[in-house]
């Protein structure tokens, strides 16, 4: 079983920002799987869809405290097989970058994960969300894309779901491969 979570924040104040490209992949994976729809899991604080395959996970927590949640989450199933897909500011809105055992880079959520579950195989998708307006981290992950942005961010969430299909199908040193150019 693999566990695929997206990083971002609850609540509708926080939707569609860029922070959130996490949840958004997770969505449009779900959605272009046809997985069940998200309930909420208590006992971890998450949103959880899954088949016998595949678990979707959306930390309910903000994202300074992912990794309690993932670490419950964790607690709860015997796989070891996890995906983190998050947003990063270091890279250009378009662009993704998909990691192994690499540190957070100053990422909270990230942060947070491994502060929690330790970084030992941990595999992260990067979502590109840099925006040459701002360079206070905090100022640009809280805001929303412009329409030229989102039409760029779409494209790139359809590129994820399908890294993400490629991961599940033929592991991690192909989707590499073909994703990091």
């Amino acid at each position: 079983m693999i566990i695929l979570i997206g990083l971002g924040n609850p609540g509708e104040k926080y939707k569609n920002t860029r922070h959130n490209v996490g949840f958004m992949a997770i969505d449009a994976f779900a959605k272009q799987n046809n997985l069940a729809d998200f309930e909420l899991q208590k006992k971890s604080n998450a949103l959880i869809s899954k088949n016998e395959d595949v678990v979707l996970v959306k930390p309910q927590t903000f994202m300074n405290e992912s990794g309690k949640s993932v670490k419950q989450i964790l607690s709860n199933t015997n796989s070891s097989n996890l995906v983190v897909i998050h947003d990063d500011i270091d890279l250009p809105i378009g662009k993704i970058k998909i990691v192994k055992e690499r540190g957070s880079a100053g990422h909270k959520g990230v942060e947070s994960i491994i502060n929690n579950i330790g970084n030992d195989g941990l595999i992260r998708f990067r979502i590109g969300i840099a925006s040459p307006h701002k360079t206070e981290a905090i100022k640009v992950v809280l805001e929303n894309f412009s329409a030229g942005e989102q039409k760029i961010l779409d494209e790139t969430i359809q590129k994820v779901v399908s890294a993400l299909d490629m991961y599940i199908k033929d592991g991690l040193d192909k989707t590499m491969n073909e994703y990091n150019k």
